[in-house]
């Protein structure tokens, strides 16, 4: 593996390295205001709420519970549509802002559709949804084969990169990787949130409007740090890590673990301020380590160079 930063797009508009912290899809990132904050308190680049072709309600409430130190969600990808989401990023200088478009669909030509809608907006990359764990949605990136539909459905027909988000839930995520490298994926983003719920001992019913959400946050991070590394050992493109992360120390171990750049989530919502702190952590850590750049940690926990 090569010891550079991986660098994708070839128009000046949309290149794009893949290191540093980013903001993870579903947090905030749906209005051009929360993009430039996020982006301004220190995130390298903003990847948006999943969008859809049209807009979504998403599911009843309650969305959102605590669980073990972690998050549930059911929020059901909520999004104004790509047409309205358009209007809103027509206020971001798009050139000094890099934002990447998480995008959603359940078919492969709505996806291509939305792919091709999307890419028009000039973001540094598009990032497929095909794994939330509470939409109809989450079976693509279990599948090897729906994998490689869709992300070749828009590979086929796009300029920009793409990225493919999936899934620990999976029973074979090493296959759905691949199937999206081979596919022509840029990279890969691993990984979504773990499907999981929890019951009210009282009212003797599930917590969340749709009884089932995503785990993220603290109890992620073992398991994304799994995947990560056994996508690494069999990947050949880069992997974009998510999951838990929430200090300089987990930022280090998933960089060992095969992820050149991170992407932060849960953690934001303690303060914006996360960012930065974690890059201050891993630049001292890597000062002591005599490591000029995290491009030269990444996989070292694997052996893999």
């Amino acid at each position: 593996m090569s010891l550079l930063p991986v660098v994708v797009g070839t128009e000046p508009g949309i290149k794009l390295e893949i290191a540093g912290y980013w903001l993870a899809s579903g947090i905030l990132g749906v209005s051009a205001a929360s993009i430039s904050r996020v982006y301004h308190s220190g995130a390298d680049v903003v990847v948006t709420k999943s969008i859809g072709r049209h807009p979504r309600r998403g599911h009843p409430g309650p969305i959102l519970a605590e669980s073990h130190n972690g998050l549930l969600n059911a929020v059901g990808l909520t999004n104004p549509g790509i047409e309205e989401f358009s209007r809103e990023l027509s206020s971001i200088n798009l050139s000094e802002i890099p934002v990447v478009i998480s995008i959603f669909d359940e078919k492969v030509e709505g996806m291509a559709e939305l792919a091709i809608q999307a890419c028009d907006l000039n973001p540094r990359a598009l990032e497929l949804n095909l794994s939330c764990p509470h939409a109809e949605i989450s079976q693509i990136a279990h599948s090897p084969e729906l994998t490689h539909e869709f992300v070749k459905g828009v590979t086929d027909v796009v300029d920009c990169p793409v990225f493919v988000k999936i899934t620990p839930n999976a029973s074979n995520i090493i296959g759905v990787g691949l199937a999206a490298q081979r596919a022509g994926a840029d990279a890969v983003v691993a990984v979504n949130t773990l499907r999981a719920m929890k019951i009210d001992i009282l009212q003797r019913r599930p917590v969340l409007g749709n009884a089932v959400g995503g785990l993220s946050g603290a109890p992620l991070f073992p398991v994304a740090v799994r995947c990560i590394y056994d996508l690494h050992s069999a990947l050949d493109i880069p992997i974009i890590g998510v999951g838990g992360v929430s200090t300089w120390k987990d930022a280090v171990e998933m960089h060992l673990a095969g992820a050149s750049a991170i992407q932060i989530g849960t953690s934001v919502m303690e303060g914006l301020e996360v960012f930065r702190e974690i890059k201050t952590g891993v630049a001292e850590y890597l000062a002591r380590e005599e490591f000029q750049s995290t491009s030269e940690i990444v996989g070292l926990a694997g052996g893999k160079r």
